[in-house]
């Protein structure tokens, strides 16, 4: 019995790619920079967490040895584990980008063929006539932001001027992406969702990743609190990915968490939506238990990314790594023979770099199964050797990009 499991977490690099003062980030190293930080009792938290960072199973298959490996150096407090239990090694990035996209469809075999567009960080970042078809399509009284901006803070900005005009929250990032907050009660969470479906038809032609509904709640500032209503409206992939290939012979595809909105619905047969990185474990464990011969579970734990490293939060952080290492062995005992878990990320994002962005980094590849012996694997010139390795695995034709390295 051959199945497959890809686990993305979210924005766990570990280390600059090769270009990353192309992109601003050079110095960037999202766990080494948060391992140095516990080390040096820097993301302690009274009654929380406390001291190194702690992630065992991680460091057991391999994650310390594919950080040292990608960067030089081991992360700070984590054990130098001489023969761990994966395969293990770093992979780089072709696509031109830092984003959840660029990062899921390269994993997935199919690198971006072409430059997503962004948007600039001068005010107004949208072009007139992107916010006046929305206004008229959409039949709102306005808008309000278009802007880079954090969403935690542009929504405490703005958040109580939205409720009373009526006028949804529209702002940008680093990434190619377009985002709408709105009030879920005020403005209605399926008018924002139809808004949004709107935006995107008007974005294709621009080529922007993402259109996002960041629905709200709360009454001011202070209690203004983001809704697990999120949805994502993304460009669709131009070619078949790992996932097609998996429905096109017969398999089913878990799409844990967002990674059916990343792939805009496509290969993904199976559709197991969570909130966040507890929901997405327990979803996970639901899809090991229900999948079978020639099937992919594909997930992407959120809240690294999400909760964390946007906000430049380390000591969270540091807590979110080790409460999902925590549960790993739940994963591996559901594990049978013939299977393959492929545990890495999608880009970084690192907590202790300036801004809220992204960052371009290296990110762990960590292979393993039942009768899979550990090694080091020679670092991967694609994230699309990610998914030609998982396509061989399961026996289905070679992929257009990328090479396997098991």
């Amino acid at each position: 019995m051959k199945r497959a499991l890809i686990l993305v977490m979210d924005s766990v690099g570990i280390g600059g790619a090769d270009d990353a003062a192309a992109f601003g980030d050079e110095g960037a190293d999202t766990l080494g920079h948060i391992a140095v930080a516990c080390a040096a009792g820097r993301a302690d938290v009274p009654g929380g967490r406390s001291g190194a960072l702690r992630v065992p199973n991680m460091n057991a298959l391999g994650l310390g040895r594919a950080a040292e490996a990608a960067t030089g150096r081991h992360p700070d407090g984590l054990a130098r584990v001489e023969r761990p239990s994966a395969v293990w090694t770093y992979a780089c990035e072709v696509s031109k980008g830092k984003d959840t996209q660029s990062g899921h469809w390269e994993i997935a075999g199919l690198p971006v063929p072409f430059a997503w567009h962004y948007f600039p960080t001068t005010e107004p970042a949208f072009p007139k006539s992107l916010t006046d078809a929305m206004i008229t399509q959409a039949d709102l009284p306005g808008l309000l932001g278009n802007k880079h901006a954090s969403g935690t803070e542009i929504i405490a900005e703005l958040g109580a001027e939205h409720m009373r005009t009526g006028k949804p929250i529209c702002y940008t990032s680093a990434d190619s992406v377009l985002q709408i907050a709105a009030h879920e009660e005020t403005f209605g969470l399926d008018r924002l969702y139809d808004l949004c479906a709107i935006t995107r038809r008007l974005c294709d032609p621009l080529r922007v990743g993402r259109v996002i509904a960041r629905p709200f709640l709360g009454d001011s500032a202070a209690t203004f609190v983001r809704t697990p209503h999120r949805r994502d409206y993304a460009l669709p992939p131009p070619a078949p990915t790992l996932l097609d290939a998996v429905e096109a012979s017969g398999h089913d595809v878990y799409a844990v968490g967002k990674i059916s909105d990343i792939f805009v619905g496509r290969g993904a047969t199976q559709v197991l939506k969570a909130p966040d990185n507890a929901s997405q474990f327990e979803r996970t464990l639901e899809a090991a238990r229900a999948a079978k011969d020639g099937d992919l579970v594909f997930t992407n734990f959120i809240d690294f990314d999400q909760l964390y490293g946007h906000r430049r939060d380390v000591a969270g952080y540091a807590a979110c790594l080790e409460q999902f290492d925590a549960r790993l062995p739940e994963l591996m005992a559901l594990l049978r023979p013939g299977d393959l878990v492929v545990l890495t990320a999608d880009h970084g994002n690192d907590p202790t770099f300036a801004g809220t962005d992204h960052t371009r980094e290296r990110i762990p590849v960590l292979a393993f199964g039942p009768g899979i012996d550990g090694r080091p694997a020679q670092p991967l010139t694609s994230f699309a050797d990610i998914g030609q390795t998982v396509a061989a695995h399961l026996g289905l034709p070679p992929l257009q990009h990328g090479t396997t390295f098991l």
